[in-house]
């Protein structure tokens, strides 16, 4: 193992022990931004208050841009490398949902928690736990939370940033509240879409049945889950949600189901998705009900392999941390990283259960150990130990 790296593994119990000692900031930037709803294309209140945290950190270059990102600077070394860290503003709850968080002896409880607004809690901390390990870094980090992100928004704030920095990217990390031991290097090939049924008001029911667009809904699913898939490359179809009708006894006349195609290969996702279309095709053909299908998101695959100097340091971390790294695929910001060919990865920062319900939770104890994590791999990068040979 390199010196260097051995430096970064002997000081990860002091990182932990730091990351203990802050407990308090990031809790109350935790509840404070958790507390506001932020659904996607709806973040600007919290992105403001993240804003003032970030003022109140004394950081360097705060400022927000026109699509809702803000972005702050933690300043190294004049003339180091730019780390960029990054942290999803949005989440999937609704705007009307409760957002009141609760912190319990060993776990936090309250919607979103985990996805995302413990990663998002993180980067006003980072100033804080840098203090308190009074460590300093020749690297600048670019502390960066992303708004339209989630669903139909497909990424757009990190394209934005990306599309309008000017400082050259050396790294990225960016954070997931759950699941610790995430560890993702790659995108997979994917493609995100909506299939609508809608039955228009003069449907002739005795002669098709009262299933109305449940029933027609139903029908194009069997379709979809008989489209056969190969073994290699490893490819899925995934039914993600199905909305439709608004009472017992009122025959629904919308369904709506999301899916998503997922693959190694981008080849098979457009040969999959050509099937959709033919399937939804076929419905319209074989029913007055109009069916259409929406694509929301592409993604190609792609990225950092195994070998990489950046994993492989991740993962040492990792391992010595008593962290099982488990590498699992994005299709969140990291792939637009990989667009653009900047080294990045993926982690996640603690263990949580009840992912994307109202009663999500997270496990207090486990953030520490996320957060060493997070500074063992920021110090690593600092010392160059990441770059590609």
């Amino acid at each position: 193992m390199n010196n260097r790296l051995k430096h970064v593994i002997s000081a990860l119990p002091r990182y932990r022990d730091a990351a203990t000692a802050i407990k308090e900031s990031l809790l109350a930037n935790l509840v404070l931004l958790g507390e506001i709803p932020a659904p996607t294309f709806g973040e600007q209140n919290r992105i403001e208050l993240l804003g003032e945290r970030f003022r109140g950190s004394q950081l360097a270059e705060v400022g927000t841009d026109v699509v809702g990102n803000c972005q702050a600077t933690l300043a190294g070394t004049p003339g180091g490398q730019n780390i960029l860290i990054v942290a999803h503003a949005d989440c999937v709850v609704p705007q009307d949902t409760d957002h009141t968080i609760s912190i319990e002896s060993d776990r936090i409880v309250g919607s979103g928690v985990g996805d995302n607004s413990l990663g998002l809690a993180v980067l006003p901390t980072i100033p804080t736990l840098m203090n308190q390990l009074d460590v300093g870094l020749k690297s600048n980090l670019i502390l960066l939370a992303v708004s339209r992100s989630l669903g139909r928004a497909d990424l757009e704030g990190i394209r934005f940033f990306l599309d309008h920095n000017e400082l050259p990217i050396a790294a990225t990390i960016c954070l997931e509240g759950v699941q610790l031991g995430r560890l993702s290097i790659a995108s997979i090939g994917m493609l995100r879409g909506e299939i609508t049924c809608r039955v228009p008001d003069e449907y002739d029911w005795s002669r098709f049945g009262t299933g109305g667009a449940i029933f027609e809904l139903n029908e194009v699913i069997s379709r979809l889950v008989e489209i056969p898939l190969p073994s290699r490359p490893r490819s899925s179809i995934v039914l993600g949600s199905v909305r439709a009708g608004t009472s017992f006894n009122r025959v629904a006349t919308n369904a709506v189901l999301r899916f998503e195609i997922r693959s190694q290969s981008a080849n098979l996702v457009q040969r999959v998705c050509s099937q959709v279309e033919d399937i939804v095709i076929q419905a319209n053909s074989a029913t007055e009900a109009e069916v259409t299908l929406n694509v929301l998101a592409r993604r190609t695959p792609g990225g950092l392999v195994a070998s990489h100097p950046l994993p492989r340091a991740a993962r040492k971390i990792m391992t010595e941390l008593s962290i099982d790294p488990r590498l699992a695929p994005s299709t969140s910001e990291l792939s637009a990283l990989i667009d653009r060919e900047i080294p990045g990865i993926t982690i996640g920062l603690t263990t949580g259960e009840h992912i994307s319900e109202e009663r999500e939770s997270i496990q207090i104890e486990p953030i520490f150990t996320g957060l060493s994590q997070l500074i063992g791999i920021l110090v690593a990068l600092d010392n160059g130990l990441c770059n590609d040979d």
